[in-house]
């Protein structure tokens, strides 16, 4: 059964019932011709897990009322990747999707000091609902009940100060140091360079404030390729141990 998405705030839980908008109505009612009556699974992003039947259909909205509802707990082991924004918007648009269907837990987007892209300040939360929309297509390819959380970019500076990893990673083409790492039940943070790469003085930064560098190789990576790589190798490491149901 297809899953779908609607916001917390369109569900009423205590109620049983829910609205479906925007593009989520739109793909429903007029791609896939979901009719009054029919059943439909549907999402929060946040765990929930909801089996709906459709009441009515209106012109812009549907609303459904909720016949089953199950919360599903988050993996145990969190990945956040903090990616320098791109100067290719379909690049970095490829990297969310991918990375989405590949379970990473929280998208950074980042400003390095060699990062094309710079965002005006008036334009970047609308640059963060166009990301989200991405994340939902991702959430709804792979069938995932957590959407991945997006934030407004954020300078390096600020990246490599945040605080409450239990692992913080620079992946650097000038490292030789194998991956060989433990990742399971841990909440790991990658900091990925953009065209260019890090300078010195950002490896040096990052590893003054607790991130340890790693190799992902001797081919040079693009930068959404390099993201996607370290969500890859976390879930492949996992993937003998954890049931699947711990990735949604």
């Amino acid at each position: 059964m297809d899953l779908f998405y609607t916001p917390p705030d369109r569900i009423d839980l205590p109620g049983g019932t829910l609205v479906v908008e925007d593009e989520e109505f739109f793909h429903m009612t007029r791609v896939l011709r979901k009719k009054a009556g029919e059943r439909v699974r549907l999402t929060d992003g946040r765990g929930l897990s909801l089996l709906a039947e459709i009441s009515d259909v209106g012109r812009r909205s549907l609303d459904a009322t909720i016949i089953e509802s199950e919360r599903v707990e988050p993996c145990p082991t969190r990945i956040t990747v903090a990616l320098s924004l791109l100067k290719s918007t379909q690049r970095f648009d490829f990297f969310l999707e991918k990375a989405t269907e590949l379970g990473v837990g929280s998208i950074v987007p980042m400003i390095t000091e060699r990062t094309v892209s710079l965002p005006r300040a008036e334009k970047a939360q609308r640059k963060v609902e166009r990301w989200k929309k991405v994340l939902v297509a991702g959430l709804r390819q792979t069938g995932r009940f957590h959407l991945p959380e997006i934030c407004e970019p954020r300078p390096f500076t600020e990246v490599v100060r945040m605080k409450g990893f239990d692992l913080k990673l620079l992946p650097w083409e000038a490292s030789r140091v194998s991956p060989g790492l433990r990742f399971s039940g841990k909440n790991v943070l990658f900091a990925i360079g953009g065209e260019g790469g890090f300078s010195e003085s950002e490896v040096e930064a990052a590893g003054a404030n607790g991130f340890f560098e790693i190799s992902l190789g001797n081919s040079v990576l693009r930068a959404e390729t390099a993201g996607m790589f370290a969500v890859a190798m976390v879930r492949f490491q996992l993937a003998a141990t954890e049931s699947r149901e711990q990735w949604l």
